[in-house]
């Protein structure tokens, strides 16, 4: 990890510089090397090796979401910034709505988005349970999913408000997460979760 000092970036009504600023990050780190993903979290940079059980896992989410959402609004590891200081994510798994649009830059808008799930490794699992956590209530994401490999258990967070997510679900694998209640309106089977 690398931590970067620069400029904000400011995604709500923010100086356009601290934009390039984030995009100049990106064009100098990519391409990211062969298995690894990039992300910028809170202006720290983050190369991460993609491990086949956390592929799994995030293959196994995109497929049930793909009962709800049409494959052009279910992305993995696409970058989309997100308010606060130097927010480039790439999430595991992020569902746009339906009437989704991109910005003038091209990239999708954190607006549109409207679940996002983490499946969290050793080394980058602070930034998933804290900080992007945090950014994710802040950009009133309603639907944050953790998903933790290591001890078998998923993290429902939904009802965000400010930094913050209101109500909090936290079950092993082999039950349910029940989403019929959200905007995502389905039920993920989680029995066959792969752990490390």
């Amino acid at each position: 990890m690398a931590h970067v000092d620069s400029g904000r970036a400011a995604l709500d009504g923010g100086d356009a510089d601290d934009w390039r600023t984030l995009d100049m990050l990106y064009e100098w780190l990519e391409p990211a090397p062969e298995g690894c993903k990039l992300e910028i979290v809170g202006g720290n940079v983050y190369l991460v090796p993609q491990r086949g059980t956390h592929w799994r896992n995030t293959l196994a989410i995109i497929r049930q979401l793909s009962a709800r959402y049409e494959e052009n609004r279910l992305l993995s590891d696409v970058r989309i910034d997100l308010p606060g200081h130097l927010n480039g994510f790439a999430s595991d798994v992020v569902a746009l709505s339906p009437d989704a649009v991109k910005g003038d830059d091209g990239r999708w808008r954190y607006q549109d988005i409207e679940f996002v799930a983490e499946v969290i490794s050793k080394a980058t699992a602070a930034n998933d349970y804290g900080v992007k956590k945090a950014v994710y209530a802040t950009a009133g994401v309603p639907v944050y999913l953790i998903v933790a490999p290591y001890t078998g258990t998923w993290h429902l967070h939904t009802l965000p408000k400010e930094d913050e997510y209101r109500s909090v679900l936290s079950l092993d694998f082999g039950t349910p997460v029940d989403l019929t209640s959200t905007v995502v309106g389905l039920s993920l089977a989680t029995d066959a979760f792969p752990r490390d």
